[in-house]
């Protein structure tokens, strides 16, 4: 294919998980993603600043599904509810059909600390954005922060779970089941 064809930047995606699959994270350089993506280098970095970065592209379409999903929460339900939602509205990002992607993405950053931290820092900057949003719908701000990092924390376990499952529970399921363990720890 050449540089010049559409879909660059999943190319790169995909070959960066294939070559990440096959030899391991460390084992795996620029160039050689370019290459399996049938690009150049020049390109790789058009659309990533590092490796490291291909594996977390699409955050911005995770985090506007999550805020699109809390805006969309009556006005008159709680902020935890809120929030809870809008982690609820990313099953309709991260449908079915991404699960073994997911899991395999998953499966290399609980490899690599340095993917673990580009991780948690994405998941923070989320969380941050949720409690904007819950100001702006009224909200006290320690409300605000305590409800979107307990809405990030109903996200990280539903989304543990979800990429263990076997199919046979979506995201959203997985959501609504790690809200009432949130419920019984604070009681």
């Amino acid at each position: 294919m050449g540089r010049w064809q559409p879909g660059a930047q999943g190319r790169l995606q995909q070959a960066a998980m294939e070559l990440i699959t096959e030899r391991g994270y460390d084992r795996v350089t620029v160039a050689e993603i370019a290459e399996r993506a049938g690009l150049t280098e020049r390109t790789f970095f058009r659309h990533f600043a590092d490796k490291r970065e291909a594996l977390f592209a699409g955050q911005d379409q995770f985090g506007e599904s999550i805020l699109a999903g809390l805006a969309a929460a009556p006005p008159d339900v709680s902020p935890l509810e809120a929030a809870v939602r809008g982690v609820e509205a990313a099953g309709t990002w991260l449908d079915d059909e991404r699960r073994p992607g997911a899991r395999a993405r998953q499966a290399v950053i609980d490899a690599h600390p340095e993917l673990q931290e580009r991780e948690l820092i994405k998941l923070a900057r989320v969380s941050a954005a949720m409690a904007a949003a819950l100001r702006d719908r009224g909200v006290d701000e320690g409300e605000a922060v305590l409800a979107a990092d307990a809405g990030m924390a109903v996200f990280r376990l539903a989304f543990t779970r979800w990429v263990a499952d076997d199919g046979e529970h979506d995201l959203p399921w997985h959501v609504r089941s790690a809200l009432e363990v949130l419920r019984a720890v604070v009681g």
